[in-house]
């Protein structure tokens, strides 16, 4: 049939990833640094995802292709979790898709799945937020470039992006390309009161908990993606002296080992008084 879908012009895209989180059908991947739409029947053609690529890359035509399926649709962003589920329902209500809105509730409760609550703070993509935990934002404070002064009694944040939990960061992001990383277990910045100015400034963060979150393979294959795909000059592991706490260590030394990269790692153990050991 002859039907709307998007085209990406790969000549513009330049692999910032930050038409992904905004498309609410899951339809692109980034593929050989490239965003490509991997199956006409996960595209709906409407276009949500063309305000969001800086490149002008992304258009829509009208051609040749399979009909939308979102039964398939949805079995392919099940495993987003249940922001990416909630998007997309938010999309289909917001465009009156109705028919397809009841094939998505039949999907997740063919599955056993909750239906999100929609009374999330999560938006529609097709409004332009997209979920605000996956959104990409570069504040622009890397690579040696200064805070503007505080006022007085003030202090600075050094944080210079967005997102900074590892489930949630893209690996491809633009932000880690000739970069420094932090890693740091997430309890490191409140027991350490100056992390923003020891550890941080010009730096790219990535926090996780290497006790309590259930992901270890899901975050030592991203950690190994962000490792190979960007030249990262050195890496500052930060964690707490409790014995738990010092798998944040040995998730960076796995990753470094399967990317096949020679990187500085500096160490950094922190007590539980906040004190480097």
């Amino acid at each position: 049939m002859k039907r709307k879908v998007i085209k990406i012009d790969e000549t513009k895209c330049t692999g910032c990833a930050m038409c992904l989180p905004n498309c609410p059908e899951g339809a692109i991947q980034l593929i050989d640094k490239k965003a490509r739409l991997i199956s006409d029947l996960f595209c709906d053609g409407l276009g949500a995802c063309i305000g969001h690529c800086p490149e002008g890359a992304i258009s829509v035509e009208e051609r040749e292709a399979e009909p939308y399926d979102e039964v398939r649709t949805m079995e392919n962003i099940i495993k987003g979790g249940a922001n990416v589920i909630k998007a997309h329902l938010s999309h289909l209500k917001d465009h009156g898709q109705q028919e397809f809105y009841e094939q998505a509730l039949n999907v997740l409760k063919s599955k056993g799945l909750e239906v999100p609550s929609s009374d999330a703070e999560e938006t529609s993509p097709a409004h332009g937020k997209g979920c605000p935990g996956m959104k990409i934002a570069d504040f622009g404070r890397r690579n040696g470039q200064p805070s503007a002064d505080a006022p007085a009694g003030k202090i600075n944040s050094e944080l210079g992006q967005w997102p900074v939990q590892l489930k949630l960061i893209n690996p491809n992001a633009p932000y880690f390309k000739n970069s420094e990383l932090v890693i740091a277990a997430d309890c490191v910045p409140f027991a350490f009161a100056d992390f923003h100015r020891r550890f941080l400034k010009g730096k790219v963060l990535i926090i996780f908990c290497p006790k309590l979150d259930d992901a270890r393979e899901e975050y030592a294959e991203k950690l190994t993606e962000i490792l190979k795909n960007n030249d990262i000059r050195s890496i500052s592991a930060i964690h707490m002296e409790v014995p738990c706490c010092f798998g944040t260590l040995s998730l960076v030394e796995e990753a470094i080992k399967a990317s096949g990269k020679n990187i500085i790692v500096k160490d950094y153990n922190i007590s539980l008084r906040g004190e480097i050991i």
